[in-house]
């Protein structure tokens, strides 16, 4: 479980921080290479995702998916990515467009 956890954190952290990069690349009108970080975030936003939901087909299918401190951690941290990651995309038009 530690690892699926940890698989999360992991995953869901780097997205994070590719989609902060990806908002200060547009800020700075750098669009080709805020368009490659929110690609790249994508990548490990899809990751997390998938290992989150093999976690919950365990549940699902009758398997005991034991709660710990660390499995909240995990899905603050994929949670706060995805949020993230829908206003990365919009800042990242926005500032496109006003440089436009």
């Amino acid at each position: 479980m530690e690892s699926v956890c940890f698989g999360i954190i992991t995953h869901a952290g780097t997205a994070r921080s590719l989609l902060m990069e990806a908002i200060r690349e547009a800020r700075e009108g750098n669009h080709s290479e805020a368009g490659k970080k929110l690609t790249e975030a994508g990548g490990h936003f899809a990751r997390a995702h998938q290992v989150h939901a093999r976690l919950i087909q365990t549940e699902v299918q009758g398997d005991h998916v034991s709660f710990s401190l660390l499995l909240i951690h995990a899905e603050d941290q994929l949670m706060s990515a995805k949020t993230i990651k829908h206003l990365a995309r919009e800042l990242v038009c926005i500032y496109k467009r006003l440089e436009n």
